[in-house]
């Protein structure tokens, strides 16, 4: 699975001779251009299985590189450094000091899932995304991105009450990111919803703030969706090798 496009190597790894003349011939600029060579020692050979191991990954094997993610994704559309296929083929070869260069663009995966719908093997690129920046955050290498927290609030609430209540998710989230909550956009957008929404609902809205809604009898299904989803812990962090309290995300739900 070779890369030979000139977007993937690095930069610093090309070198070009403003001023360069063999036997004769001018080939100054970027007649000289070539490729510096790199020798890669840490190679990870478990980083696939990891990565597969996480929700979302399962299918990466399926992989054969022909770039349909890449060309359809919406991030890459707006910034052409987000690449899902170049990341798959570094998992895959077990390439992690080079995955880790990009480890801060990782997570910006929007969930369009453009990329799945155009996979001719269903790899589930859009999975793998969100599995590849899980596995950055569990290994320590990037701390918890805002998708992550958003996502463990909206998680916490519904297995807590089996209710979502969007004001209550968007002030949690607000302050575990340290936003003010009180943002122009938010503002505009309460306003418009407000105009239209009928007296009764907006009272219910108001209350649900200060009295928790709960589903009825919830508490059963509560507790066996708090069991499979510490099952589905440990065995990430085994298939990691992480220890009893490395990679948690540190859920707690309200009774």
């Amino acid at each position: 699975m070779p890369i030979h496009e000139k977007n993937l190597i690095r930069p610093e790894n090309l070198k070009t001779h403003e001023n360069l003349t063999i036997d004769g011939v001018n080939v100054s600029g970027h007649w000289s251009t070539f490729i510096a060579p790199r020798v890669i020692t840490d190679y990870n050979e478990k980083i696939e299985a990891e990565i597969s191991a996480l929700p979302g990954g399962e299918h990466i094997n399926r992989c054969w590189q022909c770039g349909s993610c890449t060309n359809s994704c919406t991030v890459n559309a707006v910034n052409p450094d987000f690449n899902p296929r170049y990341w798959i083929y570094l998992i895959r070869m077990g390439m992690e000091s080079e995955l880790l260069r990009d480890k801060d663009i990782i997570w910006q995966c929007v969930s369009c899932n453009k990329c799945t719908y155009a996979c001719p093997r269903d790899v589930f690129p859009e999975g793998v995304m969100k599995a590849t920046a899980h596995w950055l955050e569990l290994q320590g290498h990037t701390p918890k991105s805002k998708s992550t927290i958003f996502d463990e609030e909206f998680t916490e609430q519904v297995v807590a009450t089996g209710k979502i209540e969007e004001g209550r998710i968007i002030r949690n989230f607000f302050t575990k990111t340290r936003q003010p909550l009180f943002q122009e956009w938010l503002i505009e957008m309460a306003m418009r919803v407000a105009r239209h929404m009928p007296v009764r609902l907006g009272f219910l809205m108001g209350l649900s703030t200060v009295i928790r809604p709960r589903t009825r009898g919830w508490s059963k299904a509560r507790d066996a969706i708090t069991d499979y989803v510490n099952e589905q812990e440990v065995k990430q962090r085994q298939a990691l090798g992480l220890r009893e309290n490395e990679g948690k995300t540190g859920r707690q739900h309200e009774n």
